[in-house]
């Protein structure tokens, strides 16, 4: 008994801290759109190929910089290199067992060339300091500028990703709406039809109507349970996909505050293509940057010709020990030290620089063509999305006049049904009719909402 109590604890325990940890939000969207803009990956993502951008700058600072290192190596030597000298003092003549004073010597060499000598101890140790300067390089310089618009790339990157973020949430999130309101509007269809079968059965079981009045309900009322359930389960997974979206957990509980009444459809004041601010959208912004980059490129290239130059220095200290006492403060190091320059200036490289300077000079016409494509694209869009939410517009409004007519008509053969005086098929059919009515409004309704965040986007609305 006390362990089943135990185990009861520990279970109340452990729901009510699973449900302590569940969050729940409840978001506008514009809430929705904040909140994926400080969770989404492809953010986060984008905010660290910033910060990528940035130290890739440094780095490239840091070429310009005194570079400093340092060296220490030690050699055990178990064999002493040999070195083969003239022998200026007995005038040995190798191949000859004696020399002219009568002594053999100690290591004949083959040939008689010389004489094999070891020079050098058998433990060295050498410790370095080297230092360095540039003092001019062209493509240091140009590096630097152009980093510079590296930097506005990349955040260039991160603007074109929050919009997409923008736009992908807005989506999602009026998906979700509209599925709600669907699966409202099912419910009472299905509570209506529901009313209309029971009552039937009432009547046939009288024997007012028929048996086949009552099925032709039925099979109505069944239809509508399994569009119901389609619905519920489609609500589900835009609810995942939105929380996806948005970088939440796909746990959490999500309420939605906006209502799909607050959606303005109106076109506005239509910008007409030769007046539209390009700066706006983002895709300009980024090929205005890869034309400085390539204009950058092009100086770069030209200015290739100028010479280089760098200062240096190098101060080392050698050991050389028969014992190895390589750190023995008492005996000597010997000290080397330098300072030096060097200029390059290239001269003839077989034609390769003329040929960069040309493929950077191809470069930048094809950055200007990409920019004057950019913009009849832009042009383009905004004549799209103008045209196609006009469309959705109008479209949805004969949908909306449709189902009122629609339901008008259900309400109507339903009296007529119940006094007697219409047909049970004239009513499923009007059922029918509405169901097809309140689809093709939904329909319409979503797409005229994508066709709105489709607008904003075109127009630079969205950031």
């Amino acid at each position: 008994m006390k362990k089943a109590i135990i185990l009861i604890g520990l279970g109340m325990a452990l729901f009510n801290t699973y449900g302590q940890d569940k969050k729940s939000y409840s978001f506008s969207v514009k809430q929705a759109v904040d909140f994926a803009m400080q969770n989404q990956n492809d953010i986060k993502n984008a905010i660290i190929d910033e910060e990528i951008a940035h130290r890739k700058v440094k780095e490239i600072l840091g070429t310009g910089l005194p570079q400093i290192n340092s060296s220490f190596d030690v050699k055990d030597f178990l064999e002493i290199p040999t070195t083969v000298l003239p022998d200026f003092i007995t005038g040995a003549v190798y191949g000859i067992n004696q020399n002219a004073f009568g002594l053999t010597p100690r290591y004949p060499a083959p040939g008689g060339d010389g004489v094999p000598v070891k020079f050098g101890t058998q433990y060295q140790a050498t410790a370095g300091l080297d230092a360095s300067q540039l003092l001019f390089n062209s493509d240091y310089f140009l590096g630097l500028k152009g980093s510079k618009i590296f930097i506005e790339l990349s955040t260039r990157s991160i603007q074109r990703t929050k919009i997409e973020a923008a736009a992908m949430v807005s989506k999602a999130y009026y998906m979700v709406l509209v599925g709600t309101e669907r699966s409202k509007l099912m419910d009472a269809n299905i509570a209506r039809v529901k009313k209309t079968l029971d009552d039937t059965k009432a009547l046939m079981e009288t024997g007012f109507v028929e048996k086949l009045d009552f099925d032709r309900l039925t099979v109505t009322y069944n239809n509508l349970l399994v569009e119901q359930e389609k619905i519920n389960r489609l609500l589900n997974v835009g609810t995942y996909l939105l929380k996806y979206q948005m970088g939440m957990d796909i746990n959490a509980d999500l309420a939605l505050t906006d209502k799909l009444d607050d959606v303005k459809f109106d076109v506005g004041q239509v910008v007409q293509p030769d007046k539209f601010d390009y700066s706006k959208r983002i895709e300009f912004g980024l090929m205005e940057t890869q034309y400085k980059l390539a204009k950058i490129d092009l100086k770069r290239q030209r200015y290739a010709y100028l010479p280089i130059a760098f200062a240096y220095g190098s101060l080392s200290g050698n050991a050389q020990r028969n014992e190895f006492d390589i750190f023995d403060t008492k005996k000597p190091w010997f000290p080397t030290a330098l300072i030096g320059g060097t200029v390059k200036m290239p001269i003839f490289t077989g034609l390769q620089r003329h040929q960069k300077i040309q493929q950077a000079k191809l470069s930048m016409q094809k950055a200007d063509n990409n920019m004057n494509n950019i913009k009849r694209a832009i042009d383009l869009d905004l004549a799209s999305s103008t045209v196609t939410l006009t469309n959705a517009s109008s479209t949805l409004d004969n949908q909306k006049k449709n189902i009122k007519l629609a339901e008008d008509v259900v309400r109507v053969t339903k009296i007529k049904y119940e006094q007697g005086v219409g047909t049970n098929l004239e009513l499923v059919t009007a059922e029918t009719a509405l169901k097809e009515a309140q689809t093709n409004y939904y329909n319409a309704l979503y797409d005229a909402i994508i066709a709105k965040i489709d607008f904003d986007k075109a127009n630079g609305n969205l950031k």
